[in-house]
């Protein structure tokens, strides 16, 4: 069975990856939190923007419930991610 990493890839900021591989790998879901507490936009201004429900974002946030694929998808784009998956080799 393969096993992969995810990382984020913040395609609006030259600095490059948000989270270089460490040695335990964050959760996808701790990488977008932490990108979206970067990005410097309110949660509210995020609800407006992605159409995401300010209460579910909040949630999110908060790591008291998940998202949709397409709320991540929507929260991904307005935030400037992208999601790059790489493959242990010999897995």
């Amino acid at each position: 069975m393969q096993t992969a990493n995810l990382e984020l890839l913040d395609t609006e900021n030259s600095s490059g990856y948000i989270e270089l591989m460490p040695r335990k790998p964050k959760k996808l879901s701790d990488q977008i939190r932490q990108a979206i507490a970067d990005c410097g936009e309110t949660r509210y201004r995020i609800s407006q923007e992605t159409e995401i429900n300010e209460s579910a974002l909040g949630k999110f946030f908060h790591g008291e419930r998940g998202l949709s694929l397409d709320s991540l998808d929507l929260l991904a784009e307005f935030l400037g991610l992208e999601v790059v998956i790489k493959r242990k080799k010999g897995k």
